[in-house]
């Protein structure tokens, strides 16, 4: 089975969780792949900045969905402390 490529961040990797959730969904994979390596890096570390597991599930589920309508940044988020 071919495995989708996904790109990373600038800091964080993609995690599991985010990567299947992209793989399934090519509208919001084509919005990831042409956004820049710093968008990624925000979207990844807003998802893994969760602290409780269901948060971080909602928040895979709202940056698919914001991702297929063409969101390129989290929304309302300060951002990742990590650039």
């Amino acid at each position: 089975m071919a495995t989708t490529k996904i790109s990373t961040g600038t800091v964080h990797k993609i995690p599991a969780d985010l990567r299947t959730a992209l793989a399934a969904d090519a509208k919001a994979r084509a919005v990831w792949e042409d956004s820049t390596p710093l968008a990624r890096n925000e979207w990844i570390c807003w998802v893994t900045s969760a602290k409780k597991d269901e948060t971080r599930k909602r928040r895979i589920m709202i940056g698919r969905s914001k991702l297929t309508s063409g969101m390129r940044r989290p929304c309302c988020w300060v951002g990742c402390a990590h650039r």
